[in-house]
C-alpha cells in the first residue's frame, strides 16, 4: 500500500471529529452535502414525475399524435370529414405506433332544469382504447358501442357536480348546425360513467359518447371521421414519429403532436427542467464551499503534522493526496446518509402521498415521483466529481506551508 494511502487511512480511522476545531465544521459539511442530496433527488424525481403525469393524462385524452383535415383550422370541433379508409390506420405495423383510434369533437349546449353548460362532444367508437381511460374512471363503467346508435356517455366529475347530473341520470344537449337559422339538433344521453382525468381544462368541457351521433347531426357516412389519434411507445419520440406520418399521409391531412396542439401546458411543464438544473447547480456549490471550508480548517489544523510529514520527505502532492482523499471520504459520507434520507422520503411520498398539490394550478392533487437508478447514479458520480474538482484548488495552500515555521515551539 502506498505512503500517502496509509496515511489518509489512518486519518479517516483517527476520527477527526472530537475534540478538535474543525469537527464542528465537518459535521456541517457533510450535514450540507446530505440536505443538498436529499434535495437534488426530491427535486429531480418531482419534476420528472410531474412532466411524465401530465404528459400521460394529457395523452390519454387526446393520444399523443393527432390528424385531422387541414380545414378545420384549429377549431375544437370535427368540421370537415376524414375518411377512415387510410393506409396508416388499416396498416398499423409502425413499431413506434402501439395504437390508432378514430374520434369527432363537436360543440354544444348541455341543459337542465337549472342552468346550461358549454361543452364539447367527443365521439369514439369501438376501436377506442378503453384500458388508458379506465385509470381516470371513478364512478360506474366505460359503455361499449356496436353497431347500434347508444346514448350512454361518460362526463366528468366537474360537470356531474357542476349540473347535477348523477350517475344513471339522463340531460338533454343541444348541438348547433353551421346554419345559424337551422333548428338545433337535440340529443338525450345517459350518463353511465364519470370520469375524473385531475386536468380541469378537459373536464370542464368534455364527456364521451357513441360517434355515430356526430356522423348523423353532420350528415357523414359511416367511414367518416373527424379525426385520428395516434398512441406511441415513447413520449420521446413524438417528433419523429409525427414527422414520419406527416410525409405518408395525404396533403390535405393535418399531422399536429399534442406538443404543439397544447403547447401552453408543455412550454411550462418544460420550465421543470430549468428549474431542475438551477437547484443542482446551487446545491453542489454550497455542499462544495463547505467542503473547501472543512478543507482549509483541517489543513490549518494539521499544520504541525504537514511539517513533520514534508521533513521526512513527503512531497506536496502526496500531502495534498492526504486530504484529498479525507474530503473524498466526508462527501461519500454525505452521500450515502443522503441517498437513505432522499430515496426514504420520496417511497414514503410514493406509498402515502402526504404531500399535496393544487389540482386546478399542478393537474394533480399529490406530488408524483418517479425514480429512475440511472440518474441518481448519475447525480451521484457527478456531485463527487465536482466537489473533487472544487477541493483541488484549495489544497495547494499546502505547499505553503514551511517545514520549520510549522514545527517551531511556541
Amino acid at each position: 500500500m502506498r505512503f500517502e494511502s496509509i496515511m489518509a487511512s489512518r486519518f479517516i480511522r483517527s476520527n477527526p471529529y472530537k475534540n478538535t476545531i474543525s469537527a464542528p465544521i465537518i459535521k456541517i459539511s457533510i450535514l450540507s452535502i446530505v440536505l443538498g442530496l436529499v434535495m437534488m433527488l426530491i427535486t429531480i424525481s418531482s419534476g420528472v414525475g410531474l412532466q411524465k403525469t401530465i404528459q400521460n393524462k394529457i395523452s390519454s385524452f387526446f393520444g399523443h399524435i393527432s390528424i385531422s383535415n387541414f380545414q378545420n383550422n384549429s377549431s375544437q370541433s370535427s368540421l370537415q370529414p376524414i375518411l377512415i379508409d387510410q393506409d396508416f390506420y388499416r396498416n398499423q405495423n409502425n413499431k413506434d405506433i402501439t395504437h390508432i383510434q378514430a374520434v369527432a369533437y363537436k360543440s354544444g349546449l348541455i341543459v337542465t332544469k337549472t342552468t346550461f353548460e358549454g361543452v364539447i362532444f367527443k365521439g369514439i367508437g369501438s376501436d377506442y382504447n378503453y384500458d388508458i381511460f379506465n385509470p381516470y374512471l371513478i364512478e360506474g363503467e366505460i359503455p361499449l358501442y356496436n353497431d347500434e346508435v347508444s346514448n350512454e356517455v361518460i362526463i366528468s366529475q366537474f360537470l356531474s357536480e357542476r349540473l347535477s347530473i348523477k350517475l344513471y341520470d339522463k340531460f338533454k344537449a343541444t348541438f348547433f348546425k353551421d346554419n345559424s337559422f337551422s333548428i338545433p339538433n337535440e340529443r338525450v344521453f345517459k350518463v353511465v360513467g364519470i370520469y375524473n382525468s385531475g386536468l380541469i381544462e378537459f373536464d370542464q368541457l368534455y364527456f364521451l359518447g357513441d360517434i355515430k351521433h356526430i356522423q348523423r347531426m353532420n350528415k357523414w357516412s359511416e367511414n367518416q371521421v373527424g379525426n385520428f389519434e395516434v398512441f406511441i411507445n415513447e413520449f420521446d419520440k413524438i417528433d419523429y414519429v409525427s414527422d414520419n406520418l406527416y410525409i405518408n399521409t395525404p396533403s390535405k391531412l393535418d399531422v399536429q403532436p399534442i406538443s404543439q396542439k397544447f403547447l401552453d401546458i408543455f412550454n411550462w411543464i418544460a420550465l421543470f427542467d430549468m428549474n431542475i438544473l438551477v437547484i443542482i447547480i446551487i446545491m453542489t456549490l454550497v455542499g462544495g464551499i463547505n467542503m473547501i471550508t472543512a478543507l482549509l480548517v483541517t489543513i490549518l489544523e494539521k499544520t504541525q503534522i504537514i511539517g513533520v510529514l514534508k521533513v521526512l520527505g513527503a512531497s506536496n502532492r502526496s500531502i495534498r493526496y492526504i486530504f484529498i482523499s479525507n474530503g473524498i471520504y466526508l462527501i461519500s459520507v454525505g452521500l450515502f446518509i443522503g441517498n437513505i434520507v432522499g430515496l426514504g422520503l420520496i417511497f414514503f411520498q410514493k406509498i402515502t402521498g402526504f404531500l399535496k398539490l393544487d389540482s386546478q394550478t399542478y393537474y394533480v392533487s399529490e406530488v408524483p415521483l418517479d425514480v429512475n437508478i440511472f440518474s441518481i447514479i448519475i447525480l451521484n458520480l457527478g456531485v463527487l466529481f465536482f466537489c473533487l474538482i472544487m477541493l483541488i484548488i484549495p489544497s495547494f495552500i499546502i505547499t505553503r506551508i514551511s517545514p520549520t515555521e510549522s514545527l517551531k515551539i511556541k
